[in-house]
């Protein structure tokens, strides 16, 4: 987004959108915009970031630049490097008891823990660190924004679903590394809690993913039995979605966001 603040907002009320298609109650949840926030109280925000940046080296805060998706070794600005330090502070700030962040987050979150160790700040954040997708193409630890087909996004179509996952790296038998097993454990799995396969002419119902696992690693369910089933699956999923954005305000948001330029 080019540290663009309103293309980046506007991100944010798509994302909001987002959770409302697919079923969250809005009923108790408060959306803070971190910019208003740090410009109603700038002296306190401030004050802790320069704290944590004064409490810890260079090569702490290095360490923790990967959320970004940088290298340790990497060339960066300084506003890059200083980005942790803010981060860690936001924890503070809001004052989260409870961090929720994938585990590509985790540096930074310990770092807020480090520091409150430091500071002898009575309660500490808990952190709860979830799993990262894997990218649907081979060799991709996490999924990618600039690359489309690394990954499956809210609003793709059906077909996209389709293309994407019949073109992921899935390695017969072959458990570690393999995207479109991840996809079937976490998120169908997750959702639903079962799964139906079709082998040949008879539909198996997998009530556990360790059962699914065990079938694929014998050779008894094939990738080009797992992955139409994947499909179904994960368009079902998003069917709700597709459609809270076929017309209205999300809609227009939606058009506005896809003509946005994504940046590393």
């Amino acid at each position: 987004m080019d540290g663009d603040l309103d293309k980046i907002r506007t991100v944010g009320f798509y994302m909001i959108e987002i959770w409302k298609a697919i079923g969250m109650d809005m009923r108790n949840v408060q959306f803070l915009w971190a910019s208003d926030e740090i410009n109603e109280h700038a002296d306190e925000y401030w004050t802790r970031v320069m704290d944590i940046a004064r409490v810890n080296n260079l090569a702490r805060i290095q360490r923790c630049c990967t959320i970004m998706g940088r290298k340790e070794n990497e060339e960066m600005s300084a506003a890059q490097i200083f980005y942790p330090c803010m981060q860690a502070a936001d924890v503070f700030f809001l004052r989260a008891d409870i961090c929720q962040l994938g585990m590509d987050q985790r540096k930074v979150n310990m770092l807020a823990r480090e520091y409150a160790s430091t500071k002898k700040i009575r309660f500490k954040p808990s952190i709860i660190s979830h799993h990262m997708l894997m990218g649907l193409q081979e060799g991709q630890e996490k999924m990618s924004k600039s690359v489309p087909d690394s990954a499956i996004f809210m609003e793709d179509s059906a077909d996209d679903v389709k293309r994407k996952i019949r073109k992921g790296y899935c390695p017969p038998q072959v458990v570690e590394g393999n995207p479109i097993l991840d996809y079937t454990k976490h998120i169908i799995f997750g959702f639903y809690g079962t799964m139906t396969c079709t082998i040949g002419e008879e539909s198996i119902v997998y009530n556990t993913y360790t059962e699914l696992e065990a079938d694929f690693v014998s050779g008894k369910l094939h990738p080009s039995d797992l992955k139409p089933a994947v499909t179904l699956a994960i368009n079902r999923i998003l069917e709700p979605v597709r459609q809270h954005f076929e017309s209205g305000e999300p809609k227009k948001l939606l058009d506005k966001i896809k003509k946005f330029k994504i940046t590393r």
